[in-house]
């Protein structure tokens, strides 16, 4: 029978601590520094202590955190096999969480790795996504960021005016139209209805928000070149067309989702999206459904969020499954609306496979 090392670790910003074993012997722990130059010193060690007990595969295993893929990449690189585990499936007792250790932390990734490789069990592993998709992701994860910084700004704004008593005066159109910048501008002179120290706050925030939104335009520009990429381009197309989708949304959907025609069902795009009712069953208690899970990107989320208020206001077919929900249940509208963005996000999939399949 094949001997394999089994290596489960709680990886930190500045820290590996490793819990490893041999098939189903005690195993022993060790600390390593969580550095790049020092992984090829932890292989090595690994590897001595592969042959010193006769095994010929070592098996890695690690929770998925701010930390990222790089370690992964570099075990793959090595010849290592790697796993990174999804922390909201581990299987935690209640006193883990009040006593929680580095050293538990690792031997609880070791045991799922052990239960894996020993007995066939399920290992709750992430889709690892391809350097392409981290790469842009990255890009469009700075374009939504920005674009919440201003929202945040704007609010701020707005605020600062309430507690002074200032109120928009007429004729100035929407809110942040050209005519409302001039007249916040104004606001900030010498000699207006604001205090120093308030002419101060609002000049910064007005500062801040000329500053976002030009780092909103040099974002929007990489954001196109990456939806006229080849591997992008069909499926951006296909989705703007839908209501209340536009180009950022499309790619924020294809590139947090990673390989759409990974998904077998409607039912996984909406656990992956954290938009799948959480359950509860127990013995003869029927199976009661609870708030989403909440699993997956919030950003996507957000997005979703956005673009499902735009089809219900302007989308026939979205806005009367939206009233059939609420005449159901009138007090839970919020409800009828998460259901609007699962069926958008798997309308989105749909699409998004169609148009993959036909590049």
């Amino acid at each position: 029978m094949e001997k394999v090392l089994l290596v489960g670790a709680d990886v930190h910003d500045e820290s590996l601590r490793v819990r490893y074993a041999l098939g189903r012997e005690g195993g022993a722990s060790r600390t390593f520094p969580n550095r790049r130059k020092v992984w090829p010193k932890m292989v090595d060690f690994f590897r001595k202590a592969a042959a010193a007990l006769g095994a010929s595969r070592i098996v890695f295993a690690y929770e998925a955190s701010g930390v990222g893929f790089s370690l992964h990449d570099f075990l793959r690189g090595e010849g290592v096999e790697c796993y990174v585990l999804a922390p909201s499936q581990m299987k935690r007792a209640p006193q883990d969480r009040r006593d929680k250790t580095d050293e538990k932390d690792a031997r609880r990734v070791l045991e799922e790795l052990r239960a894996h490789v020993l007995a066939g069990n399920e290992l709750p592993a992430v889709w690892v996504p391809d350097q392409e998709t981290r790469d842009a992701r990255e890009a469009v994860r700075a374009r939504v960021d920005v674009g919440e910084k201003i929202t945040r700004v704007k609010v701020q704004v707005q605020a600062l005016l309430k507690r002074q008593g200032i109120e928009k005066a007429e004729g100035l159109g929407g809110n942040w139209s050209r005519k409302h910048r001039a007249w916040l501008k104004g606001q900030v002179r010498p000699g207006g209805p604001l205090r120093p120290g308030a002419r101060t706050g609002l000049a910064s925030l007005l500062r801040q928000l000329e500053a976002l939104e030009q780092e909103e335009a040099h974002l929007d520009a990489a954001v196109g070149e990456w939806a006229r990429q080849p591997r992008y381009a069909q499926p951006v197309q296909a989705l703007d067309k839908l209501t209340g989708v536009r180009v950022l949304m499309a790619l924020l959907f294809l590139t947090e989702m990673g390989d759409v025609q990974r998904f077998d069902n409607r039912r996984e795009v909406g656990s992956f999206v954290g938009l799948a009712p959480s359950s509860h069953e127990s013995g003869a208690a029927q199976d009661r459904k609870g708030h989403i899970t909440r699993q997956g990107s919030a950003r996507l989320r957000r997005l979703l969020c956005q673009a499902t208020w735009a089809r219900i206001r302007c989308d026939a077919q979205t806005q009367a499954f939206y009233e059939r929900l609420v005449a159901r249940n009138p007090k839970r509208k919020m409800v009828a609306v998460v259901a609007c963005m699962r069926r958008l996000a798997i309308q989105m999939w749909h699409v998004a496979v169609e148009a993959s399949q036909a590049a």
